[in-house]
């Protein structure tokens, strides 16, 4: 599947914003940077829900970053796959 450079969300308060691209030649699999200011209490989870909706979503080589304002668990599944539509073409809402 082919992965274009694309960004969902906002730095708004409990929101996450979300900016996803191609891996790099010859690297495979998901590559997920994390800035938030809860990293230490809840950033192994977040990091595993949005290369799990990822994965859901046929994407299994992609860069990642991620920059979390606080945001619910609902809302960065949200960022994370309007970002996968945006970068892939794949309306997964229909």
């Amino acid at each position: 599947m082919e992965i274009k450079n694309a960004v969902a969300g906002t730095l708004e308060s409990g929101d996450i914003l979300i900016q996803i691209g191609p891996a790099k030649p010859g690297d495979t699999g998901l590559a997920v940077d994390l800035e938030s200011s809860v990293a230490a209490q809840f950033g192994k989870q977040i990091k595993e829900l949005i290369a799990g909706t990822l994965k859901e979503l046929g994407i299994e080589n992609a860069v990642v970053k991620a920059t979390d304002k606080g945001a619910l668990d609902c809302t960065i599944r949200a960022r994370v796959t309007a970002a996968a539509v945006r970068s892939t073409g794949k309306d997964v809402w229909k």
